[in-house]
Order: structure tokens, then C-alpha cells, then sequence
């Protein structure tokens, strides 16, 4: 098809066609970023944490009263825990992941070191806690039961830490990238060492936010080995695959009945914590996705509204076109040219636009790169976007008799 007389009639419509080409460049680029960003949430969003979520339950408790007895009380709590029907493990601790916050640390594999090697999420556990979260140890062993430090012993504990602790793979190789960490040292913000002595596959940090502290260290964690008993702690529980639910409702009923001098408080499944932890996100995934179908209908809308009315000023010469032997298709397929055009060029500056805003917010807010295979997918889709709102009034311009058109001058 030869293309001037089409390039002629844009001229004389130019603004028509630059309204709806910057429109359509807009589009193109709020959708490229936007759709970059919903992945990128959605993929902070469904990160694995290295825990049995499935299967895992957290409780929050509080003693009343007598502080010098919470250790003892902590100890015959895990005790009853681990004893009751359908419960795999059970553990007291200061954090766990999904949590929302926690304790973390800048770690080092010097004493005299100015510069931490590596920063990581602090989880305070005992021999169970490997257990309890489904963790899996590809390299070293676990704690003992005679390396976990009783409360009683805390202050003698966070003065020396002549301890073992056991890290998450990448915190491993953060610290020893070359070599195994086993056996190794490592300082934990004090003048003497801890060994470590085990390493687990993956295990998250408590942080939740995406963007917010912690986001850039969510991978390192270690696990210190002392049994946590203060007035406000909280108790990890495993369940037996298929029986969560019971036992959640059982743990509470036993907790209460043992010890009522307690507050026991936000019960939840690590399913639900998951969630909740994440509403946020979620929410603004969702505005995200609307805002980019109320652009692409709205775009759509005004192409419509556009070769429409090109349609209706253009009766006269359909007319003439048709009486002169012009073809349906031949009608069709000037209007869905003409749009393919003004598409082809808001692609165009919409990439170039795309890539602009993307370099801004990546300086501006530490967004990572734009690939460039989502300017691919998004000049794709407002090219298929014209074509198709372009259809129907190009389909009601090659319906109109030769006759009437030129009738109605």
C-alpha cells in the first residue's frame, strides 16, 4: 500500500495524531515500569523463607509476674510443647522470618577489622531449632545440648561469646567465599570469636520490607545458641504434616491450663503471618495492575475516539475511493495502516521515554535496571493495543455504501 496519501492525510490532521502518539508513548512507558515493578514485588512477596511455612505456627507469650522464674517457666512450656500429640519440635526465640523486625549485626572474620565483612539477622536458638523450622544442614552439624547457654548465664555469654553459631549458606560464603566456613571463626561485634560449626541451606531474615532495612541482607542469618527466656518471648512450633490446625488449638488450651499467669497472643500459621506481613505489597500490586488497565483503556478509548472521527470527516473521499473501485479491504486496511503508523512512532519515543524514567528512578529510588525484553513486550502490546481499537471504526468505514458517502457532502 503506498503510504503518502496516508502520510498526507496525517498532516492534515497532525494534532489528532500527535495527541494520541504522546498519549500512547505514556502508556507505553507507565506499563514497561510498572509491569517491572509488579515483578519485582511479587517476587519479594513469594521469597522462600527456608522454614516448613506449611507446617509451622508461632506464639507470642508474656508472663505476669516473677521475672526470676520465666526461664523455668519457658523450659517446662517447650517441654509440654514437644510432649503434646501432632507436635513434630518446638523452641523459644526473639525472631523468626515474616516476623516484620528483629535483631541483626555486623559480622567479621578479623578481631582487629575496621569494616565488617558482612551484616546478618541474629535468631537466638537452641538444640531443637533446626528441627522445629525444617532447616536443612549441608554442611557441619547442629548445636548440642551442652553449647546452648541457659539465660542464667547470659551476661557471662554476651561478654565473652566463646561460642559456636551456625550461619546460612550465604552468609557462609559471604565470609569465607573461597573456602569452607566450618571451623572457622567469626566475630560477632565483640573481641572474641565464635566457631562455626553448621550451615544451613537457606534462612531468611525477619524483615519484610521491601526496599526498608534488612531488604540487602535477607539471606544472612545466624543461629546463637542460647535458650531465650524473658517476659515476652516467642514459642516456634512444627506441627506433624496434616495436623496444624489441632494442634494450634491444642498448644493454646495446654499453655493456658499449665500457667494462666500469661498473655498469649498473635497465634498464627506462617501461612497467615505471610500474608499479613505482606499487605502491603500486595495492595500496591494491585493498584499497580489497575492503574495499568485504566491507562491501556483509556489509550484505547481515544484511538477509538480518534479513527472514528477521521471516519466521519473522511466520508466524502471513502466515497470517492469506493465508487473508484476501492475494496473493503482496501478501506480497512488504510485506516489500520494510518493507526500503525502513529503506533510505530509513539513505540518509538514510548521506549525512549521508558528508559528515561527507569535511569531516573534508578538513581532516585535504587531500582534496579529496566531489561530491555520489557520494551519489547511493551511496544508489542500498544502495537496490538492500535491495531485492534483501531478495528472497529475501520471496520464501520469499509461498510459504508459508495452511494451514501457521496451523498452526504
Amino acid at each position: 500500500m503506498d503510504i503518502q496519501p496516508i502520510l498526507a492525510a496525517m498532516r492534515r490532521n497532525k494534532f489528532g495524531a500527535i495527541l494520541i502518539c504522546i498519549q500512547m508513548a505514556i502508556t507505553l512507558a507507565v506499563l514497561c515500569n510498572a509491569i517491572f515493578v509488579i515483578e519485582q514485588r511479587s517476587a519479594w512477596i513469594q521469597r522462600p523463607t527456608g522454614v516448613d511455612e506449611p507446617n509451622i505456627f508461632t506464639m507470642r507469650n508474656k508472663w505476669i509476674g516473677e521475672p526470676e522464674q520465666d526461664a523455668a517457666r519457658t523450659k517446662r512450656d517447650l517441654a509440654a510443647l514437644r510432649g503434646l500429640a501432632g507436635v513434630a519440635d518446638a523452641y523459644a526465640s526473639n525472631s523468626y522470618p515474616l516476623l516484620g523486625g528483629g535483631d541483626s549485626g555486623n559480622l567479621g572474620i578479623h578481631a582487629d577489622q575496621r569494616h565488617p565483612t558482612a551484616t546478618a539477622s541474629d535468631y537466638f536458638a537452641d538444640d531443637h531449632a533446626l528441627r522445629t523450622l525444617g532447616l536443612k544442614l549441608v554442611a557441619g552439624r547442629n548445636f548440642s545440648a551442652s553449647e546452648v547457654i541457659d539465660p542464667t548465664f547470659a551476661a557471662e555469654f554476651f561478654a565473652r561469646l566463646q561460642t559456636v553459631v551456625i550461619v546460612s549458606q550465604p552468609l557462609a560464603q559471604a565470609l569465607y567465599p573461597h573456602e569452607s566456613a566450618v571451623g572457622k571463626p567469626v566475630y560477632l561485634g565483640i573481641p572474641h570469636p565464635a566457631t562455626i560449626v553448621g550451615v544451613v541451606e537457606r534462612l531468611e531474615g525477619p524483615y519484610t520490607r521491601a526496599g526498608g532495612y534488612g531488604s540487602s541482607f535477607m539471606g544472612n542469618s545466624v543461629l546463637i545458641p542460647f535458650r531465650y527466656a524473658v517476659p515476652e518471648i516467642v514459642y516456634i512450633v512444627r506441627a506433624q504434616p496434616g495436623r496444624l490446625a489441632g494442634v494450634m488449638r491444642d498448644a493454646q488450651r495446654l499453655l493456658t491450663n499449665a500457667d494462666p499467669l500469661r498473655v498469649l497472643r498473635d497465634v498464627n500459621a506462617m501461612s497467615d503471618t505471610r500474608r499479613e506481613s505482606h499487605r502491603d505489597d500486595y495492595a500496591f500490586v494491585l493498584v499497580l495492575a489497575a492503574v495499568c488497565i485504566i491507562m491501556l483503556a483509556v489509550t484505547a478509548l481515544g484511538i477509538v475516539g480518534l479513527t472514528s472521527y477521521w471516519v466521519t470527516q473522511r466520508r466524502r473521499q471513502i466515497g470517492i475511493r469506493r465508487a473508484l473501485g476501492g475494496t473493503r479491504i482496501d478501506i480497512l486496511r488504510y485506516f489500520q495502516t494510518e493507526n500503525l503508523l502513529i503506533a510505530v512512532m509513539a513505540t518509538l519515543f514510548g521506549c525512549a521515554l521508558t528508559v528515561g524514567f527507569n535511569l531516573w528512578a534508578v538513581s532516585t529510588f535504587e531500582m534496579a535496571r529496566l531489561p530491555y525484553h520489557y520494551l519489547a513486550f511493551g511496544g508489542a502490546t500498544i502495537l496490538l493495543l492500535g491495531q485492534i481499537a483501531a478495528f472497529w471504526p475501520a471496520l464501520r468505514a469499509s461498510l459504508v455504501p459508495p452511494a451514501l458517502a457521496t451523498r452526504s457532502v
